[in-house]
């Protein structure tokens, strides 16, 4: 196989944009693999809630490989390290077979830490400082944290659980200084997916009552029959949080589903500000227009990455 011209193409985009609909159709003509960059599609048992639409990666009577999904178990608290480390394993096995690794996903934080080569290090629990922080409120933690670093969102102080590991880590990197992590800078180029959004938000509700008509609340009745917790799922994002509070007595129904409708917009717009940060950075996404055919999104995207090393232009 001719060599590659980038180690990764980047796909990116906000939720509901149809960014695995696209990786998958790249893959199958570049004879690809796609690793997920998505933050929750890597526990098992969470499928419907996540999102994981495993048929999408069979097209043309071909099975497109990914990785990164279903590699931990629900109740686990995977990190942006382990991640890390997991999508490197990963990448060297697909890079071995000389395949094209598509990075795709959602979770600007892991797409930044992979692509761009985070240096990070595990940071154990410091069980003093977390007991000394016990007694301050969730809005006295956000201020702490807030004066120790620069808040892009607010995934850190969901809970005042999260917010404590937030303070702890940044506790342990001022303590710590950094040593220089051997990592990777693989050459890459990033796609994102220009969707309107009026349309995205269509798209957000359309999927979202889709999703409750596939099961999503037997499946957080299921999570929790296997021992996670309450507390567990709002760790796992909107969906779980929300069907979490109301199985948990704290919503009814409609409440359930108009509050989780309304943070899914919140969040893709947070997601939409993520990846304009990334620009304002430095990095260059070329956007990619919604309303194209599947098959000209493909074009474009081949077109902008050139012939490969050995000069052929040839894709099937």
């Amino acid at each position: 196989m001719s060599k590659k011209t980038y180690d990764l193409i980047t796909i990116v985009g906000p939720t509901a944009c149809g960014k695995t609909t696209l990786a998958v159709a790249l893959a199958d003509r570049l004879g690809g693999e796609i690793l997920s960059a998505d933050s929750r599609q890597v526990y098992r048992g969470m499928d419907i809630g996540t999102g994981k639409d495993l048929s999408e990666y069979q097209l043309n009577g071909r099975h497109i490989p990914y990785h990164l999904i279903d590699i931990v178990d629900a109740g686990v608290r995977f990190n942006v390290f382990e991640y890390q480390q997991a999508f490197l394993k990963a990448y060297n096995e697909v890079a071995i077979r000389g395949n094209q690794a598509i990075v795709c996903g959602g979770s600007g934080m892991y797409v930044e830490a992979v692509v761009e080569g985070y240096d990070l290090k595990p940071v154990p629990q410091n069980e003093a400082l977390r007991a000394s922080l016990e007694a301050y409120t969730l809005e006295e933690l956000t201020d702490m944290l807030s004066a120790m670093k620069t808040l892009h969102n607010k995934t850190d102080v969901d809970t005042k659980k999260r917010a404590i590991r937030a303070i702890e880590i940044e506790t342990y990197y001022r303590d710590h200084p950094q040593e220089k992590v051997e990592y990777p800078k693989l050459a890459n180029i990033y796609f994102g997916i220009d969707i309107p959004r009026e349309l995205r938000r269509q798209r957000i509700t359309q999927r979202l009552h889709q999703r409750l008509d596939e099961g999503l609340i037997d499946e957080v009745k299921a999570l929790l029959a296997k021992g996670v917790t309450i507390d567990d799922l709002l760790y796992y994002g909107l969906e779980y949080k929300f069907v979490g509070s109301y199985l948990d007595g704290k919503f009814a129904y409609p409440d359930m589903v108009s509050g989780l409708e309304m943070a899914i917009h919140q969040f893709a717009k947070r997601q939409m500000t993520w990846f304009r940060g990334m620009e304002r950075k430095g990095a260059t996404i070329n956007w990619v227009d919604y309303n194209l055919t599947l098959d000209e999104k493909v074009d474009f995207i081949l077109e902008k990455i050139g012939p490969k090393a050995d000069g052929s232009t040839h894709y099937k």
